[in-house]
């Protein structure tokens, strides 16, 4: 079997059609998003839900015309309130997943999605956890919010709220078991640590340690990440190995690229790509 991965493409539109273009010149059968997916504009409550309801509704209807599957899952800059709506759309489909905390198998493979992140500086919430219970907390560039259907709620005390949730840890334990590990593939939006998938421009490593250990103590044949848009541009490495396991975080580009990973899960041969789209349609800010 052989798939597209891609990862953070932050509702760039053009740089979706070209993955759509992407997948059907590979011969894939599915492409596999890692998270982040949604607009970065202006008033994420009303931008994301009509770039869900809009763009990606007609998009999958493309995947299903040409018999390619899609499986994706919102991530930390995506509004946890927008995810119902994502999978009502999803569900409109028959090649379009939803992986988030889910297992879908595909051929002889199993994808298990998980869409939580170590606490970061930035100042939305939604999907971050302390990596493991002893974990210092980062600086802060604000104070955290959390989306609501009224707005942002904004936490007064953001450290007693995670210390009052579980940790990523703690949350891995809870994620599906595959029937066989070797015939697993983790999309896990957060990059392990130790690895080099991590590397902010800073040369600041902020992997998780929980989901580096999860891979170690569960030996998927494959783990997908991303996060880290610059990660593979500040330090050259987009693949590693975690025992027996083969870890990938293709980073992301700038607005006229999009970058990707080809791989055939057969016979386990990879290989990465940047490729010029037609235009760019990315704007953003980072809550």
């Amino acid at each position: 079997m052989k798939i597209l991965y891609v990862t953070d493409l932050h509702g760039n539109v053009s740089k979706y059609q070209k993955v759509f273009e992407l997948a059907k010149g590979h011969h894939v059968q599915a492409v596999v998003n890692g998270g982040d997916m949604l607009s970065m504009e202006d008033d994420l409550h009303r931008t994301q839900r009509e770039f869900i309801l809009g763009f990606l509704d007609n998009y999958y209807s493309e995947f299903d015309k040409a018999g390619i599957y899609h499986l994706g899952l919102l991530g930390n800059d995506d509004l946890r309130i927008h995810d119902k709506c994502f999978d009502q759309t999803c569900s409109k489909y028959k090649h379009a997943v939803n992986l988030a905390q889910r297992n879908f198998k595909l051929g002889d493979y199993e994808f298990i999605g998980f869409n939580l992140v170590a606490d970061y500086p930035f100042r939305l919430k939604d999907r971050c956890r302390m990596d493991r219970r002893n974990s210092p907390f980062q600086r802060q560039l604000g104070q955290g919010l959390l989306s609501t259907e009224q707005g942002f709620q904004t936490l007064k005390d953001w450290f007693a709220v995670a210390m009052s949730k579980p940790t990523l840890e703690d949350e891995l334990v809870t994620v599906s078991k595959p029937d066989d590990m070797g015939k697993t593939v983790y999309v896990i939006h957060m990059p392990p640590a130790f690895v080099s998938l991590d590397v902010c421009w800073s040369g600041e490593k902020v992997g998780s340690e929980s989901i580096y250990k999860f891979i170690e103590n569960n030996q998927p044949r494959l783990s997908l990440h991303g996060h880290i848009h610059e990660s593979f541009a500040r330090t050259g490495v987009w693949q590693a190995q975690i025992g027996e396991t083969v870890s990938v975080q293709p980073g992301q580009s700038k607005e006229e690229m999009v970058s990707y990973v080809v791989i055939d899960l057969d016979q386990m041969k990879l290989e990465r790509f940047d490729s010029f789209t037609t235009q760019s349609c990315l704007t953003g800010i980072h809550l």
